[in-house]
């Protein structure tokens, strides 16, 4: 970990690469009597990916699960790089930036466990939840004081769209659908 704080790298931030279980919901699965999995997502993280896509970040998802109803969550809110099913995310993290022409110190990544490690030492700004792994923790950059599902996403866009003055502009274009 750097002495250098992490509000240093927020304004170098134009791409925002997420984890979804731990992250964006809170890991916990409600298994259905037909085996389904069910989880809960906040709201308010998907207010600030709308917020962040409406003003020119990439948003990409690389998640180990495999949930078609997470991908429609976030197809919903405009977020067309979703990748599922993705064990090694160093493989799909790689392809997304090369694809993309993407600098890694112009990414922050949020993850919660060690599927994520190696993809965090890769970034400009590893971030996590406050109930990430210890592991996570120890690599990260920022760690939230919001547990994943309830806001560490909105928390971190909302820093780095704050930092870079495009929050409270967003409130002149009108209301968001989330």
């Amino acid at each position: 970990m750097s002495d250098k704080s992490y509000k240093e790298y927020l304004r170098n931030i134009t791409t925002f690469i997420f984890d979804v279980d731990g992250v964006m919901t809170d890991g916990s699965l409600i298994i259905d009597s037909e085996g389904g999995m069910l989880r809960t997502m906040n709201v308010k993280d998907g207010y600030a990916i709308k917020c962040a896509l409406d003003k020119g970040y990439k948003i990409c998802i690389i998640s180990g699960g495999t949930n078609e109803g997470v991908r429609s969550r976030l197809a919903a809110l405009g977020v067309t790089d979703i990748h599922l099913g993705a064990h090694a995310k160093m493989k799909q993290y790689t392809e997304y930036i090369t694809a993309n022409n993407i600098r890694p110190e112009n990414v922050l990544y949020m993850g919660d466990d060690i599927p994520d490690y190696h993809v965090m030492q890769e970034v400009g700004l590893p971030c996590c939840p406050q109930d990430a792994v210890k592991e996570i923790k120890e690599v990260a950059k920022y760690v939230s004081h919001k547990k994943g599902g309830k806001g560490c996403v909105r928390d971190v866009i909302e820093q780095v769209l704050k930092v870079q003055d495009h929050w409270m502009d967003y409130f002149n274009a009108g209301p968001v659908q989330n």
